[in-house]
Order: C-alpha cells, then sequence, then structure tokens
C-alpha cells in the first residue's frame, strides 16, 4: 500500500515533464492506482476505526507494581482493594509496570496482583493515571505483583482467598479480555468490573499475548488460538482449588478463545464431567456468526442454557471488525434475533447509551448493564435463576431486550 501511495505521489510530481504520449500512456497507470486505492480503502478505514474505538489516544502507561513513595497505597483511607489471580500465555516482562510482555510464551504463567480503587471511583469508569506513580487518592493502581513458582503454590493461595468465603459461595469470575489489551488494560477492567458489580467472590483473569497494537488484529487473532491448548491446563488448576463455582465473563476476541476452549472440552469428553461452570457471559463477541452457529450446536444443551450474550448493533470496533473479515457480521453487532433458535440467551444493549467504555465496552462502561450483570450473579446458579424470564424481571425500566430460547 505505501509503495502504490509512493508510486502515485512520483507520477503526480513528473506530470509536467511527460510528453503528449507518455501522459496517454499515464493514464491508465493513474487509474489502476486508483483502483487499488479505491479497492483497499475498506480496510484502511476499519483500521483507523479500529484505533479510535479500542484506544480512543494514545495509551496511558502500564503500571503493575508501581506505588507512590509520598503516598502509598496502603495509606489511602476510603479506597477499596481487589486481589487478582492471574493466568497468562505470556512471556515475563523486565519493562516497568508491564508485568507481562506480548510474547507468547510455551508455558502457562501464573501470578497475582491487588488492585487499588479510590474512594472517588465512578461506577463504569477507570480512573487510570496518565503518568507515574498513581495517585492512589484519586487514580486506580496495582501493586504486589507476585509470580508464582508452580501450580501447588498458586492453589494454595487462591484457596486461602475462596475459604474466606462461606461454603457454597466459594466463586470464581474467570475474565477473558480481548484484542488490543496489554496486561495492565485486563487487570484494570476485571478490578473495575468487580468493585462496581460487588461481585464476592474470587477474580481470576486469563490474559493472553495480545499484541496491544491495533494493526495487529491478525497476531492477537492467532495468540487466542495458540493460548486454546491451555485452557485444558488452566481448568485442571482450577477444579484442583475449593472452587465452588466458576463463572465466566469473556470480551470481544475472548469470546473467540473461550468458545473455541468449550468445544474443544466438550469434544474431548471433558466439559459434560466438570459440574463447575455455572454462568458464561460472552459480551461484545468478535467471532464470525457462521462459526458461532457451529461452536454451539457442538455444546450440549444444558451449557447452552447457561450462555448469555450482550450484543449491540451500534459497537463500532465490530463494525470494523466485519470489515477485516471480509464483510461477515460479527456476532456481537448483529440483530438479537438473528440467534434465535441456538438455545442461548441473548441480550440487546443496543439502546443503552451512558457506557465510559464506549460502545464496545458497555458490559463495564455502563452502570446500568453493570448492574444487571451483579444483580444476575447475586442470583446463581444461572442470571435470573434461570432463562430469559428470570432475566426479564430484572430489566424492569432498562432500555435492554432479551431474545432467548
Amino acid at each position: 500500500m505505501t509503495a502504490l501511495i509512493g508510486h502515485l505521489a512520483l507520477q503526480s510530481r513528473d506530470r509536467r515533464e511527460c510528453t503528449q504520449e507518455s501522459c496517454r500512456s499515464a493514464v491508465p497507470i493513474r487509474r489502476r492506482v486508483f483502483r487499488e486505492l479505491k479497492m483497499h480503502m475498506p480496510l484502511l478505514v476499519a483500521i483507523v476505526v479500529f484505533g479510535l474505538a479500542a484506544t480512543g489516544c494514545s495509551r496511558p502507561p502500564d503500571l503493575v507494581g508501581v506505588d507512590n513513595a509520598k503516598v502509598p497505597v496502603a495509606s489511602v483511607q476510603g479506597a477499596s482493594h481487589e486481589k487478582i489471580f492471574i493466568m497468562t500465555t505470556r512471556e515475563a516482562s523486565e519493562v516497568v509496570g508491564a508485568l507481562f510482555s506480548a510474547e507468547r510464551a510455551p508455558e502457562l504463567g501464573l501470578a497475582s496482583v491487588e488492585v487499588s480503587i479510590p474512594p472517588n471511583h465512578v461506577s463504569g469508569k477507570i480512573e487510570r493515571p496518565k503518568r507515574l506513580p498513581p495517585d492512589p487518592r484519586t487514580e486506580f493502581a496495582v501493586v504486589d505483583p507476585l509470580i508464582y513458582r508452580d501450580d501447588a503454590a498458586f492453589i494454595s493461595q487462591l484457596n486461602v482467598e475462596l475459604l474466606k468465603r462461606p461454603a457454597g459461595q466459594r466463586e470464581i469470575l474467570l475474565f477473558v479480555h480481548g484484542y488490543n489489551t496489554t496486561t495492565s488494560d485486563a487487570i484494570l477492567r476485571l478490578g473495575q468490573f468487580v468493585k462496581d458489580t460487588g461481585f464476592t467472590g474470587v477474580p481470576v483473569l486469563f490474559t493472553w499475548a495480545s499484541a496491544a497494537r491495533t494493526s495487529r488484529y491478525v497476531y492477537d487473532l492467532n495468540s487466542a488460538l495458540v493460548a486454546r491448548s491451555k485452557l485444558k491446563v488452566m481448568d485442571d488448576i482450577l477444579l484442583r482449588t475449593r472452587v465452588d463455582r466458576v463463572n465466566i465473563l469473556a470480551h470481544s476476541m475472548g469470546t473467540f478463545l473461550t468458545m473455541e476452549g468449550l468445544v474443544d472440552m466438550e469434544l474431548s469428553g471433558r466439559l459434560r464431567a466438570r459440574g463447575k461452570i455455572d454462568t458464561v457471559i460472552l459480551a461484545s463477541p468478535d467471532i464470525d456468526i457462521d462459526l458461532f452457529r457451529t461452536q454451539v450446536e457442538l455444546l450440549p444443551r444444558a451449557v447452552r442454557d447457561k450462555i448469555y450474550v450482550l450484543v449491540s448493533q451500534d459497537d463500532y470496533a465490530l463494525r470494523a471488525s466485519r470489515i477485516v473479515a471480509g464483510g461477515v457480521p460479527r456476532v456481537g453487532a448483529t440483530d438479537a434475533e438473528a440467534l434465535y433458535g441456538l438455545g442461548i440467551t441473548v441480550i440487546d444493549l443496543s439502546q443503552i447509551e451512558d457506557s465510559a467504555a464506549g460502545s464496545h465496552g458497555k458490559f463495564s462502561g455502563s452502570p446500568e448493564v453493570v448492574q444487571l450483570i451483579s444483580r444476575g450473579l447475586d442470583a446463581s446458579p444461572n442470571i435470573g435463576g434461570g432463562r430469559a424470564p428470570g432475566l426479564a424481571e430484572l430489566l424492569v425500566n432498562v432500555p435492554i431486550r432479551i431474545v432467548g430460547n
């Protein structure tokens, strides 16, 4: 593409020097160049839209393990704290604030951090510092990073947190992030979501090797596929804990990874033997709609009953993804009716307009949606205690439409 644009500029510069005959021969060449530009314009537009939808502006600094020497996290009264456990397919990083890089690791990494949420926090927002160190009086901070040497150490510490909850309420919320996401991005989003929903279980982040760059969509997609094989390892680790139930929340490209993992487990006979999965929430799924239908059909009815898909037809990021994917609709931006008959529940958020995280992040950026999910998780097992009719009771005066069967 750069070569085409350079060629076009060169021809424009040399236009005065060409003879009448050579100019006539140059016209078809210029026309071909313009046709090439026109043909690639949707992809260029998609890249620009992805950048605006996913990042808005330059990304703020990574902040894992960066405390404020003048105002330490531990000194701030009124701040709340969430301990988050991490499972990752990223390589470790020596870069200040990063913890893990965008490179793919051969083995599953295990860690934990503590997220500090400021007293002035507003639901749906992440008060993220634009420079380091963070001011924990008014901004999020992430401190006390710990890397576990093996599964046993990780399980031991996870059990310490689970056993702080009464029997029957020892739940895990497993968050699988989406495209264009750093480790810091994912930690902050999960911390904000747990705080705003009031989730009382233990949050666990699965962070895969996203490049966290708008232009590397294909790298992220392949990283998600690479991470798929580690889902079985992760499942084995979680089942060795004292957990009663596991709720899965996946966003964007993370929903693709989640569905692929569920299908793999079903085909290997592992899914039916696991009775821990309680609810699967797929927020803004960046999945080819035809692929999604195939994935769902491979899952047993008992699992499909637990799947809730959050869609919004104004999702600009997924409109761009559709262009990159050759025009095939993405599940998260489709009409809810198009998913009718799959045995899942679809929640249409198209009329929600109060999201601080944009149209692609309504699951966490809209206080209304956050509270809906909160009440749903409180009503476990399964959101609303059942299918769409139970969920509908939670939606009085909320502009959300439910399609379920």
